[in-house]
């Protein structure tokens, strides 16, 4: 049963998901139709561009300038995971297709069309080396290849590679490996017989992305960052997230990998060998562009000496953020997901993660997933809501005797304190002992809260009517925004909300009036409900069906508690324990014992200041 103590956790709950809305989520503002039509427009069409002289082009090659013109042929290589397209111009990296994942537009539309995750129409990935004539970028070179690409089987791995060759037998060579099935793309990177035209200078790798919509949520671009490990592999950081302005860091540290976090998804340069010397990272919101959201920059130096000496061996991952797939492709890597408050981060990883896997074997449909795991989680908690139960049967028993404290002693709040502090100690009853368990589910509660909204199972996985529980349902959409709260309608917020208060009454019928406290508690079990739907109706529908459904459970279970718990034999243990502590029988318990001291203090102090008192007045 709910009682001033649990009824404080809840609003604490409260306060840092208000706290959460209010200093962390993004203020979205409408955008004008006209406007946003101007920006997509603008962002999709390619721009013509001038073609450079070649001449100029071979001038800015330097010693390179046999490979600054040719004509670019692309490169095919994919498994059952990702496609991934190559250009000889560069021999780098020009698409990347995510074959099993779809945007939110593209799957409410029934489309097949795959996730675009990289594509150089607005992404790019340079490397500069840095030569006695200035460094020249291998992006505008043309590399030689043989490599005809194809589709990777199952347990098997296929390599293309790209060589540009000089003069001599120098040369620069760009490989890439794909296995069977995974999202980990192998890049390797040989320079050979350069030392006459290479300064002793760091290579440039510069790498830009510009995240474009994937998701239903309001709030996509705030989840865009840059993130990255130090090499040590146990500092990870990242870039702070903002829905606006922009953001940037100067890491001049080694580095493990650098990551391009989008809200479900991943790109990531990850070195193997030789660390990332340093970086400059950059995220700039793009506030007024509806094609590209936000924009990642890094800008990476590579260890020259290490490349020259067969060093130079990367990882390029592009997938799905998911905790179960990323967790072991590099050191840290599975950081990248934001499982929990770090405090909280043993419960997400060791037991919701797991029961969650074992429950996907079961479950096809992930609301009757969503069941089951509340099912378990209250079940196994049972013990501590058993618990809480019968510490507020107890002092629901004792409430004529502190109703009668207070008629006696009047408004005196301390004295009114001492006495019922005196009266617990005679009973052996801890007020504390009913806060205690429902403490101990808090962790559950903000577990779930962190977990649900970057968890990627949970997207474009349908229920009942929401089509998407990784983002909110929406049954009706207002012709205006009501602030904190939004344009839409969420229904199992709406339903969350009403059990809540459900929830409320029941406790409210069952726990005496606590008079004279600064608020009211029963009143706070119906406004309390109100602000968390304000709070939850852009947030995943998964966790508002989470909370609905743990709600109706709780309330199940305390109904059943009632039937097994017998409160005349409480009260019978309750005036067994009074005749036992006053005559000595029974050794306190340490409250008790607290209790005692604590009154014993109280007692000497009002004794001495009444002396004292008398004393001024004989004077």
């Amino acid at each position: 049963m709910m009682d001033r103590n649990q009824v404080t956790g809840l609003v604490l709950i409260m306060a840092m998901l208000l706290g959460y809305q209010f200093f962390f989520a993004p203020k979205i503002e409408p955008e004008k139709p006209q406007d946003k039509a101007k920006t997509t427009q603008a962002s999709a069409t390619p721009q013509k561009v001038a073609t450079p002289d070649s001449n100029a082009l071979k001038s800015a090659a330097g010693d390179f300038a046999s490979a600054a013109i040719g004509t670019p042929k692309d490169v095919v290589l994919e498994n059952k995971d990702i496609k991934v397209t190559f250009s000889t111009q560069g021999g780098r990296v020009k698409q990347v297709l995510l074959k099993n994942y779809k945007t939110y537009n593209t799957f409410a539309e029934q489309k097949n069309d795959p996730l675009v995750i990289f594509d150089e129409a607005f992404d790019k990935i340079s490397l500069e080396l840095p030569t006695t004539k200035g460094n020249v970028d291998l992006n505008k070179l043309y590399f030689n290849t043989s490599s005809v690409g194809g589709t990777v089987a199952e347990g098997k791995t296929e390599k293309v590679v790209f060589t540009l060759q000089l003069a001599n037998g120098q040369s620069v060579e760009q490989s890439y490996s794909l296995a069977g099935s995974g999202f980990l793309l192998d890049n390797d990177l040989k320079l050979t017989g350069l030392n006459g035209i290479l300064k002793n200078e760091s290579v440039k790798l510069n790498w830009l992305e510009n995240v474009r919509p994937t998701e239903k949520d309001l709030n996509e671009n705030r989840k865009a960052t840059v993130n990255y490990l130090l090499n040590d592999g146990e500092n990870f950081d990242q870039l702070a997230e903002t829905p606006t302005g922009a953001k940037d860091a100067t890491l001049d540290q080694p580095l493990k990998w650098v990551a391009f976090k989008k809200k479900y998804f991943l790109s990531s340069f990850i070195t193997k060998n030789e660390p990332i010397l340093k970086a400059q990272i950059f995220g700039t919101a793009n506030e007024q562009d509806s094609v590209n959201i936000k924009t990642l920059r890094a800008n990476m130096d590579l260890d020259l000496a290490g490349l020259k000496a067969g060093k130079g061996n990367f990882q390029w991952y592009f997938g799905p953020n998911d905790y179960n797939i990323i967790k072991n492709v590099a050191p840290g890597f599975g950081k990248n997901v934001k499982l929990s408050y770090d405090i909280f981060l043993p419960i997400t990883r060791y037991i919701f993660v797991p029961l969650f896997n074992i429950l996907e074997t079961v479950f096809s449909n992930y609301g009757l997933l969503i069941i089951a795991l509340v099912l378990i989680i209250k079940f196994a908690l049972l013990p501590l809501t058993y618990k809480s139960y019968v510490s507020m049967a107890k002092m629901r028993i004792l409430q004529p005797e502190l109703n009668a404290i207070k008629e006696k002693i009047g408004d005196d709040a301390a004295k009114q304190q001492q006495a019922q502090m005196k009266l617990y100690g005679e009973v052996g009853v801890s007020p504390l002992s009913g806060c205690i368990p429902v403490l101990a589910t808090m962790p559950v509660l903000m577990a779930v809260f962190m977990l649900f909204p970057n968890l990627i199972n949970l997207r474009q996985e349908s229920f009942l009517w929401a089509n998407d529980l990784s983002t909110f349902d929406s049954i009706a959409t207002l012709p205006f925004s009501i602030p904190l709260y939004g344009n839409h309608i969420s229904l199992f917020t709406l339903l969350m909300t009403v059990s809540s208060i459900a929830y409320g009454y029941y406790n409210n019928q069952n726990t005496p009036d606590q008079t004279g406290q600064p608020i009211d508690m029963k009143k706070m079990a119906y406004v309390t409900p109100v602000i968390f739907m304000f709070v939850m109706n852009s947030l995943p529908a998964g966790m508002s069906f989470y909370y609905f459904v743990s709600n109706i459970v709780t309330i199940l279970q305390q109904i059943g508690i009632r039937k097994f718990v017998d409160e005349d034999k409480i009260k019978a243990i309750l005036d067994e324990n009074r005749k036992k502590i006053a005559a000595g029988g029974v050794k306190k318990s340490r409250f008790s014992e607290y209790i005692s001291k604590q009154m014993k203090a109280v007692e000497e102090a009002q004794k001495a200041q009444q002396e004292e008192t008398g004393k001024k007045k004989k004077k």
